[in-house]
C-alpha cells in the first residue's frame, strides 16, 4: 500500500460542499472492545479505518493500492500527533483490480477516519452482491470506478500552484513564493511536495512563454 499526500481527488467525482459535510461519529461507532474506563462504544481511529479499508479492498483482490489524504503521516504510516484535522479531510483510493485501474473517494464526512469507513462498507455491499449471485451486478458497478487519471501522475501546475489555468506569470510566481514558504522542510514540509510546487512553477511559466 502507498499513502499519498497531499490529497489527489479523482477527475469526475463530485466534491461534497464543505457546509453540508457531517460529522460521523455517531454513524460509525464501534462496539467490538473491551469496556474501558466504564465505555462500551468507540470511535474509529486512523490506524483502524485504513486498516479494515485495506483488508476489504484485499478480499476484492485489488493490488497496487494508494490511499490519498491531506493528513501528514509518520514513518508508520499513523497521523502525526502534532498534526490538525485537516478542513478538507476527504479520502481517494486507487487499486486495480483485474487489470483495471479503479478509483473511489468520499468527503461526506468531516474526519479521513469516517470517510475510510464509509468507502470500506460500500465495498462490503458490493462484495455481498457477489455472494448473493449477483456477480454482474458487482462488476457493472465497478465499471462505474474506472480511474481517469493514474495516482501516480503529476498534477497539472495550476492544480498544485492553486490558482486559475489561465493566471499570469506573476500570478504564478506569487503563488509558488507562498506555497513553498509554507511547505518547506524547515517549516515541516517535505521535499517531494516542495519539488512538485517548484515544477508547477516552471510548467506555468513555460505554459506562458
Amino acid at each position: 500500500m502507498t499513502e499519498a499526500y497531499p490529497l489527489s481527488w479523482p477527475e469526475g467525482w463530485p466534491r461534497t460542499p464543505i457546509g453540508r459535510r457531517m460529522d460521523g461519529r455517531a454513524k460509525f461507532v464501534r462496539h467490538d472492545r473491551k469496556a474501558q474506563a466504564g465505555k462500551t462504544a468507540y470511535d474509529w481511529t486512523f490506524g483502524e479505518s485504513r486498516d479494515a479499508l485495506m483488508g476489504e479492498l484485499s478480499k476484492h483482490g485489488a493490488r497496487g493500492i494508494v490511499i490519498s489524504t491531506n493528513r501528514q503521516l509518520r514513518r508508520d504510516g499513523l497521523p502525526l500527533a502534532s498534526g490538525r484535522i485537516p478542513e478538507d479531510d476527504g479520502v481517494a483510493i486507487y487499486f486495480t483490480r483485474a487489470g483495471r485501474p479503479l478509483a473511489m473517494a468520499c468527503d461526506r464526512f468531516l474526519r479521513a477516519e469516517h470517510n475510510m469507513r464509509s468507502l470500506t462498507l460500500a465495498l462490503e455491499a458490493m462484495r455481498a452482491l457477489e455472494r448473493h449471485g449477483g456477480g454482474v451486478m458487482m462488476e457493472r458497478a465497478y465499471a462505474g470506478f474506472a480511474a481517469l487519471p493514474s495516482p501516480g501522475a503529476a498534477r497539472p501546475w495550476h492544480v498544485v500552484l492553486g490558482v486559475s489555468p489561465v493566471a499570469s506569470v506573476d500570478e504564478i510566481r506569487a503563488a509558488h513564493r507562498r506555497l513553498i514558504k509554507e511547505h518547506h522542510s524547515d517549516h515541516g514540509g517535505s521535499d517531494d511536495r516542495a519539488a512538485e510546487i517548484n515544477a508547477a512553477r516552471d510548467a506555468g511559466v513555460r505554459e506562458r512563454g
